[in-house]
């Protein structure tokens, strides 16, 4: 069975210039292109595989993945902006995508993204994305300009992506503590796994969890610092419930069975901890692609364990099928 990658990123061919803040796409060559601040300095650049489907199919047939995942990149959220301007903006990504994954429906599997700044706004297009555009579920931030994910406002999204059965995908973005780490690439280093951590503790100690036992989530980057952090964590909440248990009584550790996550954590030890952690059955091959941090052949470090033919099929699009609540014979993966 070919393998399901849950953890990609796409971008329109092209992205206007929506104004001042917003990032935008500057073509350098037909395979090239730059992603540039309002300001007019260089966010990133990509290459043609971050728009082009037939380019990103030829590199899954070359690395014997079926089906990819599509979400858009993070940065792209735009949280920050008003409120109209931020709706535009994510049903601007989320058409592009519909059309990307009609193109291909049994290749391509589509994650919208919401306007998180207003709860009201991102419950409708949650509604749009999966009733009108046929998407599996979402992609959403580690947080929400001030709002941790445990926040009650954002509670709401939770409940109707519940009802929905929609499957969410948390990637961290605007990194926590990025004014002491402007050197050596640490947000994406450091913070990165710290926001996941953030993200998974907040769902945690809010009660998100517990109030809607059939949310299905995945966070990002095998869980960020979690796993490795987790005996601190269950420590803390025991030690003192005056400041952890006050939404949650119940311990950490009892989600650990809910959480779902990818295999991107880049080294076998790390990947065995995870495994160890949240279980085979939790765990999604997910590369990054078509980023440089991701993992060059997705699946790559799963085959390096040797685990047994069951549990490495089950990572390999078991996991991802029972998170996105597809069926296997949906997708080209047979």
């Amino acid at each position: 069975m070919k393998s399901i990658d849950i953890h990609t990123h796409i971008l329109p061919p092209s992205v206007p210039r929506w104004g001042e803040g917003f990032i935008h796409l500057e073509p350098v060559n037909a395979s090239c292109a730059r992603l540039v601040r309002s300001d007019g300095t260089l966010f990133r650049e990509v290459q043609s595989n971050c728009w082009d489907g037939a380019e990103r199919l030829r590199d899954c047939d070359a690395a014997g993945v079926g089906a990819q995942v599509l979400s858009t990149v993070p940065v792209l959220f735009s949280y920050w902006a008003p409120v109209e301007k931020g709706n535009d903006v994510a049903r601007f990504l989320n058409d592009q995508l519909a059309e990307t994954c009609r193109s291909q429906p049994r290749r391509f599997v589509g994650l919208g993204t919401l306007p998180l700044q207003s709860p009201a706004h991102a419950i409708r297009e949650l509604d749009r994305c999966v009733h009108e555009l046929g998407f599996a579920g979402v992609q959403i931030g580690s947080h929400v300009n001030d709002w941790n994910l445990s926040a009650p406002e954002l509670f709401p999204i939770f409940a109707r992506a519940a009802e929905l059965k929609a499957a969410i995908f948390v990637h961290p973005w605007d990194m926590m503590g990025q004014a002491r780490m402007q050197k050596y690439w640490l947000p994406w280093l450091v913070g990165m796994p710290a926001e996941v951590s953030l993200a998974i503790c907040s769902l945690i100690f809010g009660g998100v969890f517990e109030r809607l036992p059939t949310l299905r989530v995945l966070f990002a980057h095998g869980g960020g610092a979690f796993p490795g952090t987790l005996g601190r964590i269950e420590h803390g909440f025991r030690s003192r419930p005056d400041l952890c248990a006050v939404d949650n009584g119940f311990p950490p550790s009892k989600y650990l069975k809910r959480i779902y996550v990818d295999s991107l954590v880049h080294e076998p030890r790390a990947l065995a901890l995870v495994l160890d952690t949240f279980g085979i059955d939790r765990v999604a091959i997910g590369s990054d692609y078509p980023f440089p941090l991701g993992e060059a052949r997705p699946g790559a470090l799963i085959e390096s364990l040797q685990l047994i033919p069951e549990h490495l099929e089950r990572i390999r699009s078991g996991t991802a099928l029972e998170w996105l609540g597809l069926s296997a014979d949906s997708l080209d993966i047979q």
